[in-house]
């Protein structure tokens, strides 16, 4: 009661971040005529005049209502579009790095421009985030034109781009693309080996379009660069036969319990009975396939083969999960019902799915990189979306991005009436209902969009349709390339639109018609004749009663439903909508609650009888926010795993870079050497050991393995007075003769490329090692909470330590492999270009690599230093002495192997 007091008295948050925009918007307003009295050439000179006063020391904020003014004016002279007071409040809410709620058909598209050109100015880039290709096309050329009249550079990044065109898209000033584009540039450029060939610069300012469908839907599935793996794939075949023949021999009782299994289709996990497990173990028996118990620690992975191709049969169904298009398995997003071309579901799930649909089983994927949306895109300095459905998730933006959601109030009213669901008992009377309701629209001429949850409800309803000779429209994952024709014809009188989710489609249902869609739809068609049309359908559509928009049912989280109901009504104009329910939905059969089924019966309610009322559609809403709150927690989880993978991901790119900035990485190389047979020399020669504990053979036996230097380390072990550090020094000597010879033999640049090059390939070839372990770890790190253990504790405890293993097996592969390459004689002094096809290098380096001076390495060699800056006396100043220079309290060792010893 406290609370409802105190928002009436000074109003909600949201109502006082409104009130500090509209005095900006006054602002803004005042300048106009300004603005309106320059010529277009000294409109375009600001741009040249704005960064000439960040130069200066003026901050963005502080050319902001200048600069919004600009925009609106060029926008106006451009694009033939002037931005409302509520868009100018969008353009501040997104510079804030906040989210703005805007209603569908308020202009998001025209909004972004605003923040873009601002934070453009300081010229370090800006990119906008979509959702598919179509709509990164079509704003970067759209409002490309806005930026180019304003003096800016357009680019916009597309699959397979050339990389010369990808980078340049990237050094423009703001860069259009779509959110897996951009992620996956990410994990390529920390793949390359040059700087020069990376394609992205240092991340600066992103704006995220339906940043709820990318920042939250696409959330839980991160993106992976994967290479095949050498697993064979005729046992995906050979375990689906059998288990559909296991499925086919259980019984089903009357509940519709299967003999065989259990399935949770909240969880979407299905594990078997213990008649099932005997069954199916005797009939992989039978089959030869298997040779023991079934959970005998020889059979897991056939195990794993038998648990995928389960999920596969009983949880993912075609038409719905996936579709199967020119003889592959393609993924259906359950959010926005489009296709996600080159998506594959991971640990086997699609080659299950294959060897169920008997197309052909592609081999499974390693991991070679991999991020999640949340981690790249908090990746940005600063962030900011914009959608019209966000307040839902207000917490979750907050927890997860640091980013708060500000609710932009509409620029007309809306007048659309959402009217109470309707319930039935069955789909098929509910079917019944929406095919009436869609017939009497069409008597009047009122234009429908009906919304579906799958594709093979989309059918089922067009079937229905088909039946009754109804013309009507299908748009889903099969019939997207006709995406822009049929959104621009949803709107005409008595047009019937079904469609699978609306969520990104980038274009707006207009009453009438879409004049600019059917203008570049229909080149032939006379401009005036169509404007024409449109007008009078217009008001035919209007006097109908506009758009209505019938949904079949209710999705598991409320944003879709908003988005489909926000498809009608925009900017002002009249509309309704309705959702029809069935006791066999998904929603309501999972997570509905069971006095729901139990009071419709109660009312007895009769064949075709619907029950309406306010306590239904709140009854829904509570199911609907069970599974919102779920599924948060489920992306929470695995956020909380990614950001142990992450930390080390940011480190290991961050070391790649290093390596490539670097003119030499000598330095680190012999670091590497140096600590290897460190290593070597405490493994055998264990500290305070006697000389008859030192296991001198071995060492010798490593070294030669390793280092492929033959050395008498056993006879130097029996000399009279040496101990375990002259040992080390003696083997580090020879090691660094032999790496100065054979430099010595090529030269400096060459030496400097291989040194480099092998460095960053068992970088990324140990790290792709470790992804596949960490993969391993976290599928079964659960079992831990059975011993009373806290599983994410245990996972960081276990990645922490496989990292440092990993860094150790990078020391030593990497000096095994520079010990053992095995470098040609230098060659005369050849011409540069045919030395430059035998020996080709990143880089112009050309012929200087037959001239260069000979490496003299200095075995006495340390990094530079002021030697004043370490006093003897003083430990505390010891920190900057480096690792390989004498340790500063006068025992003769290296630093690293003293008081610097990690």
């Amino acid at each position: 009661m406290l609370s409802s007091l105190a928002r009436a008295v000074f109003g909600t948050s949201n109502d006082r971040a409104l009130k500090g925009f509209k005095r900006r918007v006054a602002a803004i307003t005042a300048l106009e005529p300004r603005m309106q009295a320059l010529d277009d050439a000294a409109l375009t000179a600001k741009t040249v005049e704005f960064r000439a006063r960040l130069e200066q020391g003026e901050t963005l904020d502080d050319l902001l209502e200048e600069a919004f003014a600009v925009v609106r004016e060029a926008s106006l002279r451009v694009l033939g579009m002037r931005h409302f007071d509520v868009q100018l409040i969008g353009g501040m809410v997104l510079h804030q790095g906040r989210i703005a709620e805007m209603k569908t058909g308020e202009g998001k598209t025209l909004v972004a421009t605003l923040a873009v050109y601002l934070n453009a100015l300081a010229g370090r880039g800006v990119h906008v985030v979509t959702v598919n290709e179509y709509l990164a096309r079509r704003d970067a050329e759209q409002m490309g034109r806005l930026y180019g009249f304003l003096g800016m550079s357009t680019g916009v990044i597309i699959p397979n781009l050339e990389e010369p065109a990808r980078r340049e898209a990237y050094a423009a000033d703001v860069t259009y693309g779509t959110n897996n584009e951009f992620g996956f540039d990410y994990l390529r450029d920390n793949m390359k080996y040059r700087l020069e060939d990376m394609v992205q610069r240092p991340f600066n300012f992103a704006i995220v379009d339906e940043v709820d469908s990318i920042l939250i839907d696409e959330a839980r599935t991160p993106l992976i660069i994967s290479g095949p793996s050498d697993e064979p794939t005729e046992l995906y075949a050979q375990v689906d036969e059998i288990v559909a023949a296991f499925l086919a021999r259980g019984q089903v009782s009357e509940d519709g319990k299967h003999q065989y299994y259990e399935k949770d289709e909240k969880a979407r996990s299905v594990t078997m009975t213990e008649d099932g497990a005997e069954t199916v173990e005797g009939m992989l028996q039978n089959a030869g396939l298997l040779t023991g118990g079934l959970y005998d620690l020889t059979n897991i992975s056939l195990v794993h083969h038998v648990q995928q191709s389960l999920r596969a049969r009983t949880l993912y169904g075609r038409d719905v999960d996936y579709i199967v298009r020119d003889g592959m398995i393609v993924i259906i997003d359950e959010f926005t019902g489009r296709m996600l071309e080159g998506r594959r579901y991971s640990d086997g799930l699609h080659q299950a799915l294959e060897a169920k649909e008997r197309v052909e089983v592609q081999k499974e994927n390693q991991t070679l990189a991999s991020i999640t949306f949340q981690n790249y895109f908090r990746l940005y300095p600063k962030l900011s979306g914009m959608t019209g459905t966000a307040m839902t998730e207000a917490d979750e933006f907050e927890q997860i991005y640091k980013l708060q959601v500000v609710d932009i109030p509409t620029n007309v009213p809306v007048t659309r009436d959402d009217q109470d669901d309707e319930v039935y008992r069955t789909a098929g009377e509910k079917y019944a209902a929406v095919i009436a309701l869609i017939a009497e629209c069409r008597e009047r001429g009122q234009p429908v969009l009906v919304g579906t949850t799958s594709i093979e409800k989309s059918e089922i309803l067009s079937g229905l349709l088909n039946a009754k000779r109804i013309k009507h429209s299908v748009l889903n994952a099969r019939f997207h390339e006709q995406e822009a024709t049929i959104i621009a014809q949803a709107g005409t009188p008595g047009a019937i639109t079904i469609a699978t989710n609306m969520a990104g489609r980038g274009t707006d249902i207009k009453l009438g018609g879409n004049y600019e869609m059917r203008l570049s739809l229909e080149p032939g068609i006379a401009p005036d004749a169509l404007r024409a049309e449109i007008d009078v359908n217009h008001e035919k559509v209007k006097e109908a009663g506009g758009l209505f928009v019938i949904g079949t049912e209710r999705h598991e989280s409320r944003r879709i439903d908003n988005q489909l109901r926000g498809r009608s009504g925009r900017q002002g104009d009249p509309g309704a909508s309705r959702f029809f329910l069935s006791l066999e939905d998904d929603l309501m059969r999972i997570f509905g609650s069971e006095r729901m089924g139990g009071m419709l019966q109660k009312l007895g309610l009769r064949d075709g009888e619907a029950i309406i009322h306010p306590w239904i559609n709140k009854a829904l809403e509570k199911a609907q926010k069970k599974v919102e709150i779920r599924n948060f927690d489920m992306r929470k989880n695995v956020l909380k795993y990614d950001d142990v993978m992450n930390d080390q991901r940011k480190e290991v790119y961050a070391q790649r870079r290093e390596f490539m900035r670097a003119e030499s990485v000598t330095d680190i190389v012999t670091e590497m050497r140096e600590d290897v047979i460190a290593a070597f020399v405490a493994n055998r020669i264990p500290a305070k050991a006697f000389a008859e504990q030192w296991q001198s053979a071995e060492l010798a036996a490593d070294i030669k393995r390793i280092l492929a230097l033959d050395l008498p380390v056993v006879d130097w072990a029996a000399e009279e007075g040496i101990d375990e550090n002259h040992l080390r020094e003696r083997i580090e000597h020879a090691a660094a003769e032999a790496a100065e010879a054979k430099a010595a033999r090529f030269g400096a640049p060459l030496t400097n490329y291989i040194e480099k090059s092998v460095l960053l390939q068992t970088l990324d070839h140990v790290w792709k090692e470790h992804l596949l372990a960490l993969d391993y770890l976290r599928q079964g790190i659960g079992l831990r909470g059975y011993g009373q253990r806290d599983p994410l504790n245990e996972y960081k405890r276990e990645a922490f330590a496989m990292f440092s293993a990993m860094l150790d097996e990078l020391k030593e592969r990497m000096t095994g492999a520079l010990a053992h390459v095995a470098l040609p004689e230098a060659p005369p002094p050849p011409p540069p270009v045919p030395m430059q096809e035998s020996h080709p290098l990143p880089g112009h380096m050309g012929g200087e690599l037959a001239l260069a001076d000979p490496v003299v390495h200095d075995t006495d060699r340390v990094r530079p230093y002021r030697e004043d800056d370490v006093d003897p006396a003083r430990p505390e100043t010891w920190g900057s002495t480096p690792r390989n220079a004498a340790c500063p309290c006068g025992t003769g060792k290296k630093y690293k192997y003293c008081h610097g010893r990690v």
